[in-house]
């Protein structure tokens, strides 16, 4: 019983953060953990040029 309340917390975590990604992708957020995503040209400090441009 232990495993299977374990298999689905993890099942709702990783749910629940592939829903945010599919959320802010949708909104048109470039790069997601970036606090300029929305306009952030893929050379902003806060991501360091990670963020991929479209």
């Amino acid at each position: 019983m232990t495993d299977i309340i374990a298999i689905a917390v993890i099942l709702l975590v990783v749910g629940a953060a592939l829903g945010y990604i599919i959320w802010a992708k949708k909104k048109g957020r470039r790069c997601i953990g970036c606090p300029d995503s929305k306009g952030c040209s893929g050379n902003c400090s806060s991501c360091q040029g990670n963020c991929k441009t479209k």
